[in-house]
């Protein structure tokens, strides 16, 4: 089949839809992130009410007017963003190399589905437990247990989702990384607008939960028309039929790159040979991706390392008592952070740094899990 026999996306609706799934995809935990301060403050609160109880149980009698109660931090609390770090990666980079080796035993459409209908479980318990009153150590427990189960559905869901795009061509991966960085943003803006507002904290953290839940539903509409549309079941059927190799190779011939001759003879091999490739297709696959691999994995340590642990704790020198130092974490931490990382992910779309001749060679391409899935 020729290029030219290839369905078109009309109206950029798979485009649109997998930019939808990378949303869904980080958004979640992006609202999460951001809201620390909603957390933290509930910690510190419940510090605070639990040691002016404890100074009336002592029967201390004021005969002068009594004064306010210094609000103190919480060790609960100052712990919160480096165990919530811990608790996000962690799970992360463990499920996500589990996904690269077990996505055979599990169909990716109860991957994917299976993930985002369990985010959207943990999304709605978080959003009820903001009217729950509930003390320091259980509230501090529960929300690194949904950290955990976020991250973990989030790992499969990405590592299936970049998977999915291995189906389609390879500009496909770039809505993917677009609205992963689009994400953050919209999380950052919403957290601004909400103290903007003037609203109180768990007023705005309730806001947060419950639009991060309505993003995740919509994000199952669309995937769940994703068949619907011509486009994509025409590579879906290529899969199928064991030529989707031959199919990348025509999309890199039609952007001007030219793969050598033997490798074009090797890319439609005989269906005898494929039980061969598959069972040989991660050590290929690591082997291919070795240096980007370690070279993303060396950013990423340094990054997670202080972000958001180490930066949300950073407080403006000239700030004072003015505006500036409600809006001084939310800009110069968040907003500037992942509007650099949405630029950094779009730009993949305009020039992509990659040995194509290599990746082109690696059997089952589709299964590559990107080092981009991570936040």
């Amino acid at each position: 089949m020729t290029t030219n026999q290839q369905p078109q996306d009309r109206y950029k609706a798979v485009w649109i839809i997998f930019f939808m799934l990378g949303l869904g995809t980080l958004l979640p935990w992006n609202f999460f992130m951001t809201a620390t301060q909603y957390f933290t403050n509930r910690l510190d609160q419940s510090q605070n009410v639990s040691s002016v109880a404890a100074e009336l149980d002592r029967g201390v009698q004021a005969s002068a007017a009594p004064t306010a109660p210094s609000l103190k931090r919480s060790s609960l609390s100052v712990i919160f963003n480096n165990v919530m770090t811990l608790c996000a990666m962690l799970p992360l980079l463990l499920f996500a190399c589990l996904n690269s080796f077990l996505h055979q035993r599990v169909p990716q459409a109860v991957r994917i589905l299976g993930s985002l209908l369990a985010i959207l479980l943990v999304f709605l318990i978080t959003a009820v437990l903001v009217k729950v009153p509930m003390d320091a150590l259980p509230f501090f427990v529960i929300t690194m247990i949904k950290i955990v189960f976020i991250n973990s559905f989030g790992a499969i869901l990405q590592g299936s989702l970049f998977g999915l795009a291995g189906l389609l061509p390879a500009s496909y991966t770039a809505p993917i990384m677009s609205g992963q960085g689009l994400a953050g943003i919209f999380a950052s803006v919403a957290m601004i607008c909400a103290i903007a507002s003037g609203s109180e904290l768990a007023e705005s953290a309730f806001g947060y939960f419950i639009t991060a839940c309505g993003v995740v539903v919509l994000t199952i509409i669309c995937y769940l028309g994703l068949p619907r549309l011509e486009f994509y079941r025409y590579y879906q059927q290529l899969k199928l039929e064991g030529s989707g190799e031959q199919e990348t190779k025509l999309d890199l011939i039609s952007k001007g790159e030219e793969p050598r001759a033997g490798k074009e003879e090797s890319g439609v091999s005989a269906p005898s040979s494929q039980p061969t490739n598959k069972s040989h297709s991660i050590r290929a696959i690591l082997k291919n991706i070795l240096v980007p691999a370690l070279s993303v994995c060396f950013i990423f340590t340094i990054t997670i390392g202080v972000f958001p642990a180490v930066t949300a704790e950073v407080r403006s020198s000239i700030a004072g008592s003015s505006a500036w130092e409600k809006y001084f974490i939310p800009v110069s931490c968040f907003l500037t952070f992942n509007v650099f990382d949405w630029l950094g992910r779009s730009l993949t779309a305009i020039s992509m740094w990659v040995e194509m001749e290599n990746i082109s060679s690696i059997p089952e391409v589709s299964t590559l899990p990107s080092p981009h899935q991570y936040p």
